[in-house]
């Protein structure tokens, strides 16, 4: 009897165990990013030229990411929409890269890294890294997303170099005299990046793993809400155990490089851009890639 006893809770203990090792769940975020100043920005257009400029900024700013995870690592990539004939183009390709998606990434916390193809300027890039470490300091409100209780918890990141969402575009205070001729201005001269930005976190210790959508991780639950600058990305349906699993891998194509020599190459390719466009005659048209 006392046998059977033990072998009975060795069975239990072995299927939890492989219950652990075959969870998987995927998790839909939704992606959005005030573009106030872009906005305010174009009003020195048409009525038409800005109608446009806002619809496809708000388009290249709203988008729907799939998190897949596991107990220890992840997949985060766009969702793809049938109706974007335009999607491979080179200037979407490009900002696609400045706005938080542009390929495949792969967390792994176990490890503490992460891995995202990207492209850039008609290059892959597969850039391999630690996993940032955010001192997060849990705070004591609470909120519902869905039907999830949720524990808000913040931290103060380094700005990214090459993320377009947080940049803010210094707008002139002064009243233009209509007297002197027009003055060329350069848009990319009124273009801000922040040093440091807030990040505050909504969690879920109902999903008992530490993932989350992009690079972020490292709380006592799956984070259903992340607001870093001016973006939110929110998390609009959870679904545990799927029927069907999906591999969670890491990308492979690409030229490896760190996530600083990765910034190194953009910001040096918009440097360039910046002296081409300052230098340009009105007219004249700007070629993008090489």
């Amino acid at each position: 009897m006392k046998k059977g006893i033990i072998f009975s809770l060795l069975c239990l203990a072995y299927s939890g165990e492989v219950l652990a090792q075959n969870f998987q769940g995927m998790a839909v975020y939704e992606s959005k990013t005030a573009i106030n100043d872009f906005v305010a920005q174009g009003k020195q257009f048409s009525g038409e030229i800005q109608k446009t400029m806002e619809d496809r900024l708000k388009k290249a700013f709203e988008k729907t990411f799939v998190l897949t995870f596991d107990k220890t690592a992840s997949i985060y990539a766009e969702e793809q929409k049938l109706d974007a004939p335009n999607a491979n183009n080179a200037g979407m390709k490009m900002m696609a890269s400045f706005t938080g998606s542009g390929g495949t990434q792969y967390k792994n916390i176990k490890d503490k890294t992460y891995v995202v193809d990207k492209e850039f300027m008609g290059k892959e890039f597969l850039i391999k890294d630690s996993l940032p470490k955010l001192d997060w300091k849990l705070e004591g409100e609470t909120k519902k997303i869905g039907e999830y209780t949720c524990f808000k918890a913040t931290a103060i990141q380094k700005a990214s170099a090459t993320d377009f969402r947080n940049l803010k575009i210094k707008m002139k205070t002064t009243k233009p005299d209509d007297t002197k001729p027009a003055k060329t201005t350069n848009l990319m001269d009124q273009v801000d990046m922040p040093k440091e930005i807030v990040v505050t976190a909504w969690y879920t210790t109902d999903i008992p793993v530490s993932q989350g959508p992009e690079t972020y991780w490292g709380l006592p639950g799956l984070i259903l809400e992340i607001s870093t600058g001016n973006t939110t990305v929110l998390c609009s349906k959870v679904v545990l155990n799927p029927k069907q699993k999906t591999e969670i891998k890491s990308p492979k194509n690409g030229k490896v490089v760190t996530q600083k020599e990765y910034d190194e190459i953009v910001v040096k390719k918009m440097e360039e851009m910046k002296q081409q466009f300052r230098g340009a005659r009105p007219n004249q048209t700007i070629r993008i890639g090489g």
